[in-house]
């Protein structure tokens, strides 16, 4: 029965939500930079000709401003299935290796199943709280959440920008009709879609497309060209029969052919030759990164 109330719970704030749109032009006018961007989209509306029919829009590769208005929440957002998040009864050693592995600073917490969230860690509250190497005897998640921000899938990406800044909060469960959990969008994922790709610390250097972890293990770009990569680990990834060389330029090209569409973050696709190609950061369009296991490296 809890989970049910905490589902609804989250539906109602969710469709709420979509209310927010009708206020955003008044609080564009007055409210903060990416407030008075979006406000700055209004006088375009009314000055286009009815009777002309804009072009369709390649929502994938177009980036700019006007994808604050044309583009949804669903068309950014990370599939439920690719969401990692943690128990409320994780413990210390548990969720501080979960922010290890994946790499992230925010993840949802639920109770039960996803479809109960009932709030976010963040990595700065667990590191100021009990460190890292403390003993976990007295850490109770519950008391270090922090509130999540529930929003509907139709809602527009400027919209979502507006209240993820207002709220200051830079992560979203995106919410069905019935209250579960559809998906996840962070206000990284948001601001790409108008200046493009945003490079963090745990990306790869400026101006490299990998990194050496250790000895047989890179850290490598999904746009690193496959004749590059291959002269540094110094064999052929395209002689197998399985692997059409004409077709393919990169290694995201390489992991998309082998396992025939994109995998999701976390996934592993061998190669038939014996490398591992491991998807450290995805979305439902492309792969982004992914750690390379050459033959004979141990995980």
């Amino acid at each position: 029965m809890g989970d049910t109330d905490g589902s609804s719970t989250a539906a109602h704030s969710a469709l709420d939500e979509e209310n927010f749109e009708e206020h955003d032009d008044s609080h564009a006018r007055q409210g903060s930079f990416f407030s008075r961007v979006i406000g700055a989209l209004s006088p375009s509306d009314s000055d286009e000709d009815d009777d002309v029919t804009p072009p369709p829009v390649d929502r994938v590769s177009t980036r700019g401003m006007m994808n604050l208005r044309r583009m949804r929440v669903d068309d950014v957002s990370i599939p439920k299935a690719d969401i990692i998040a943690v128990p409320v009864t994780a413990s210390l050693d548990e969720l501080v290796e979960v922010f290890k592995d994946s790499g992230m600073t925010r993840l949802p917490v639920y109770d039960g199943t996803l479809d109960s969230p009932v709030g976010m860690a963040h990595l700065k509250d667990l590191a100021l709280q009990y460190g890292f190497n403390g003993h976990g005897h007295d850490f109770d998640m519950a008391s270090m959440l922090r509130p999540l921000l529930f929003v509907p899938p139709s809602m527009t990406i400027g919209v979502l920008l507006t209240k993820m800044q207002t709220e200051r909060r830079h992560m979203a469960l995106v919410i069905d009709e019935y209250g579960g959990v559809d998906g996840l969008v962070t206000i990284e994922d948001l601001i790409e879609q108008v200046i493009g790709e945003i490079e963090d610390e745990h990306d790869v250097d400026e101006g490299k497309n990998w990194t050496v972890e250790k000895p047989g293990v890179y850290l490598a770009l999904a746009k690193t060209p496959l004749d590059e990569f291959e002269a540094e680990i110094g064999h052929s990834l395209t002689d197998h029969d399985t692997v059409d060389e004409e077709e393919i330029d990169t290694l995201g090209g390489l992991v998309f052919m082998l396992s025939g569409r994109v995998p999701a973050r976390g996934e592993v696709v061998l190669h038939p030759d014996g490398p591992e190609f491991e998807v450290i950061e995805a979305d439902p369009r492309r792969i982004k990164r992914l750690r390379v296991r050459t033959t004979g490296a141990s995980g």
